[in-house]
């Protein structure tokens, strides 16, 4: 079974709801994009010309809000003004129906009690994990998922063995590791992503979209210049403090990694050419930064991580030592900014329209 690693729930200090305005802004690069894309590829007409009038929209891996919020009312206006000029209908004549999707872990309570009042959708929640078929047969016009594929369906096997070259010891990411270590993280992309899109090919109707919105790795910049490394690099710097403190055990951390990985678009165009299911209507790499602003305040990039990692950190080293490990990562906060600044931080967001054929 497909890795669970749900978001902080709830509307609390280190709640995901209170810690995600960077996603939230990131996201917002996307926006011109998708709606050029839905506006010149998207035959909506067509579409729903045997559904009733009725356009399906899923967002898979949609934590809790309010980002999924924004993202959707934003796709659904796109969508509806082309029917609009398209049908010369009047605008609200289609009616749309939204499908929340995330891991049954997910804050779902907190995701509807939050809920838009004046939305103009219909909204269901579906969880389950997105390395899986979701949805019946040829259901959905568009899915859209941002910020939710860097996640693995789990940790590559090979890092726990002590006899494999890729056994990570004494590190929980790839950024800083060996080649053997990218290279099964890279593969155990490659099976997560086709698992993916084959699930994807079945749901999604003949015409429909899917737009993803993804951390990546330009091609050509070493997986070290990353700079979401930076801040792998200063947790496992905290966590080995605290072994030789002798707060948790060496061991604790080799037997530790983070099912994360930030692709390349080579990489996610080779799977999609093996799939053979979608044509590719727009792929290219977005500077994030370009609405955040140039200076990231490391304090509430810290407070970020804590609210996405904060659950698997607790499942592995118990909930005793969490607030001791960040409050350790704080302390590192210029050591952070330092690095940050000096790693990629151009073009680090992929953006990726595709077809179903």
């Amino acid at each position: 079974m497909p890795g669970s690693f749900p978001m902080n729930g709830g509307d609390g200090t280190y709640s995901y709801a209170k810690n995600s305005q960077y996603q939230r802004e990131a996201t917002n690069v996307a926006k011109e994009i998708i709606n050029e894309v839905i506006a010149e590829k998207l035959d909506v007409q067509s579409l729903i010309a045997s559904s009733s009038n009725s356009f399906c929209i899923a967002d898979l891996g949609c934590s809790v809000g309010p980002n999924t919020f924004f993202a959707m009312q934003n796709i659904i206006e796109v969508v509806d003004k082309k029917y609009y000029m398209t049908q010369g209908a009047t605008s609200g004549s289609l009616e749309f129906q939204v499908f929340f999707s995330d891991h049954a872990s997910n804050d779902f309570n907190t995701l509807f009690a939050s809920l838009p009042p004046s939305r103009k959708y219909f909204a269901a929640g579906v969880p389950g994990s997105f390395y899986g078929r979701l949805f019946p047969r040829s259901s959905l016009h568009l899915v859209h998922s941002s910020h939710a594929l860097q996640w693995l369906s789990k940790v590559p096997e090979e890092l726990l063995d002590k006899t494999s070259p890729a056994w990570n010891k004494g590190r929980i990411s790839y950024t800083s590791s060996s080649d053997e270590v990218a290279n099964a993280y890279a593969a155990q992309f490659q099976k997560d992503m086709k698992i993916f899109l084959n699930a994807r090919a079945k749901e999604i109707v003949v015409g429909g979209m899917i737009v993803l919105i993804m951390p990546g790795l330009p091609d050509g910049v070493h997986r070290s210049e990353f700079p979401l490394g930076v801040l792998d690099d200063s947790l496992c710097s905290s966590l080995m403090d605290m072994v030789n403190a002798g707060l948790i055990n060496e061991s604790q951390v080799d037997s530790f990694n983070l099912p994360v990985y930030a692709a390349t678009l080579k990489e996610i165009t080779e799977v999609i050419k093996d799939i053979g299911c979608f044509s590719i209507e727009r792929m290219e790499v977005a500077d994030p930064r370009s609405k955040i602003g140039s200076s990231i305040n490391v304090h509430s990039l810290i407070m970020h991580f804590r609210a996405g990692l904060e659950d698997i950190f607790t499942k592995h080293f118990g909930r005793e030592v969490i607030d001791e490990l960040f409050e350790r990562t704080f302390l590192k906060e210029a050591e952070i900014s330092s690095a940050l600044e000096s790693s990629h931080n151009k073009g680090t967001q992929l953006i990726v329209a595709l077809k179903r054929e």
